[in-house]
Parts: structure tokens; C-alpha cells; sequence
């Protein structure tokens, strides 16, 4: 992977990723049951966020999850794509009164993916009924292909973040997201 993919990917840019995703023959799935551990809090659809009255979004998010220091997880989409992959896409911002980092344990603890910095590489996706659980997909050396090296959120505001997934089969149109020190919530595969 050139250096020049690796700048865009940690900008958040889902299309480039999206293309090189295409190029993988990884598929980071294994089987595993529904448990997380890692969820402190609970997820909330009604509380939180307003829209951003600068950008004038007002679409509804698929959830919202709680999570430490007043930060707040925003899945917008959950998109499935026709070359075997799902990108998760959002935004993550600080409800807190202070600026804050999202926590270095959404990372995960996969020494492959510690290896390249902060990330949301310790996201999953499980699909109940199949009982399979689906990693966030790597590149050939080993880098998540989700958000990377994330700034520190000021108060009020939010950051772009995205990850992606080997898809679950076309007959999975729901599964749990599941993202260290983050509440879990089910969210609604489209495509």
C-alpha cells in the first residue's frame, strides 16, 4: 500500500478504501457469540445530538451509541457493496464540556492492527442469527481500513469516521455494531 492511500484512509475518504478493498482477498470473519464486554453504557436513539446547524444535516442516524467523556457515536449509514463488503460510516462527537481523544481501546487488541496507532479497528459487526462475528477489514500490511490517528474533539464538536466489514450474507439485513468503550446498538444493513 502506497503511502499516499494510507494519508487518504486516515482522512476518512471511504472511496478510497472502497478500491482497494476490492483489490483484498482478506476476509476478516470468524465465528464468536454475541457477548462484548466492552459496552459501559447503553445505546440511545432519541437522546443526544441535534444536527449540525452549520452543515444543515438532518438526517435521522441508523443509532447512537454512548461513549466515555461525553462522546457520542453517530452511524449514519451501513452500507453494503456489490464487491463483498459493508462500510459503516458516521460521525463521532463530543457531547462533553471538555476536549477529549477517543479512547486509544477502540483499537481493539489485535496485535496486527496495534502495530499501526490509534483506529477504530476493534469494531465489530455480529450476526445473531448465524452466529458469526466480522473483524474490520485489513489491508495487505496489516492496517485497519477504518478511521485512523483521530484529532482530539473540541467541546460541541464531531469528526467523520468510517470502517469496513466483510459482508454478512445477503439474507443478514440486521446485525449488532459493536466498538470498545462504546454501548452496542443493531443497525440496518441497506443495499
Amino acid at each position: 500500500m502506497s503511502i499516499r492511500f494510507a494519508t487518504t484512509a486516515r482522512r476518512g475518504m471511504a472511496a478510497a478504501a472502497v478500491a482497494v478493498s476490492l483489490a483484498l482477498g482478506v476476509a476478516g470473519c470468524s465465528s464468536g457469540d454475541d457477548k462484548s464486554g466492552d459496552a459501559p453504557a447503553s445505546a440511545s436513539k432519541d437522546s443526544g445530538s441535534k444536527p449540525d446547524a452549520q452543515t444543515g444535516e438532518s438526517e435521522e442516524p441508523l443509532a447512537e451509541l454512548k461513549g466515555e467523556d461525553g462522546l457520542l457515536l453517530q452511524i449514519t449509514s451501513a452500507d453494503r457493496d456489490s464487491g463483498g463488503f459493508v462500510t459503516v460510516s458516521g460521525d463521532i462527537k463530543n457531547d462533553g464540556d471538555e476536549s477529549v481523544r477517543v479512547p486509544v481501546r477502540t483499537q481493539g487488541n489485535e496485535t496486527e492492527i496495534l502495530r499501526h496507532g490509534a483506529s477504530l479497528g476493534g469494531a465489530t459487526l455480529v450476526d445473531s442469527a448465524s452466529k458469526k462475528r466480522y473483524y474490520v477489514l485489513r489491508d495487505t500490511e496489516g492496517r485497519p481500513l477504518t478511521t485512523t490517528d483521530m484529532p482530539r474533539i473540541k467541546a460541541g464538536e464531531s469528526i467523520p469516521v468510517f470502517m469496513q466489514f466483510p459482508a454478512p450474507p445477503q439474507s443478514t439485513s440486521e446485525v449488532s455494531f459493536q466498538l470498545p468503550t462504546f454501548a452496542s446498538a443493531t443497525i440496518k444493513i441497506s443495499g
